[in-house]
C-alpha cells in the first residue's frame, strides 16, 4: 500500500485545537479493532495538545490528564467503547507494557505518545503524526499506515480548506 500523506502548518495552540477537531469528526467508523494513532515529537512538540483537543472533540468531558506519569488514561466515548491515551516516555521496555492490562477489548482508539518505546507489543499503527515546533508553532506531518489510516486522511485532506488548513498531500 503507499503511504498517504499530509503536511500541515499549526500557526498556534488554536490551529492544533483545530487540527484533533477535524481527527475527530473524519474519524473512520469503528469496525471491531481500535484505531491506533502513533503520536511522535520531541518533548513539548505538542503530541498532549493534539491528543487532548481530539478527546474534546469527541466528547469527552471532565479533565483530560496528561498519563505522563499513570503511563494511561481511559476516557469512555458517548459512541460507546474507550479512547486510550498513553504516554510511553518513563517506561524503561516494552514488557512493562504487559502489567498495565491493555487488553485492547474496549479501546476504539488509542493514542500513544512516545510509540518507539512499545515496539513490540504495540499494535502496527493506523495513522502516524510527527509532530515538529517550528518557532511559535508547529509542523505536523500525517501518514496513513493501514487501510483505516488511508480512509481517515482521504476524508481529512477532503476538507483541510474548511477546517482553514493549508494541506500539501
Amino acid at each position: 500500500m503507499s503511504m498517504h500523506t499530509i503536511k500541515l502548518h499549526l500557526g498556534d495552540a488554536e490551529a492544533t485545537d483545530a487540527l484533533g477537531g477535524a481527527l475527530a469528526r473524519t474519524r473512520p467508523a469503528h469496525d471491531g479493532e481500535g484505531l491506533q494513532v502513533h503520536l511522535h515529537g520531541d518533548l513539548g512538540a505538542g503530541k498532549s495538545t493534539l491528543a487532548r483537543a481530539l478527546l474534546r472533540a469527541l466528547g469527552v468531558t471532565g479533565a483530560i490528564r496528561s498519563p505522563t506519569y499513570t503511563l494511561v488514561e481511559r476516557y469512555p466515548l458517548s459512541e460507546g467503547g474507550e479512547a486510550w491515551h498513553l504516554d510511553l516516555y518513563r517506561i524503561g521496555d516494552a514488557g512493562e507494557l504487559e502489567f498495565l492490562g491493555l487488553d485492547g477489548g474496549e479501546a476504539v482508539l488509542w493514542l500513544v505518545e512516545w510509540p518507539e518505546r512499545g515496539r513490540g507489543w504495540l499494535p502496527a499503527p493506523d495513522l502516524r503524526v510527527e509532530l515538529v515546533v517550528d518557532g511559535e508553532g508547529r509542523e505536523v506531518e500525517l501518514s496513513a499506515v493501514s487501510a483505516a489510516g488511508q480512509a481517515w486522511l482521504g476524508a481529512l485532506g477532503a476538507g483541510t480548506a474548511a477546517y482553514g488548513f493549508a494541506a500539501d498531500s
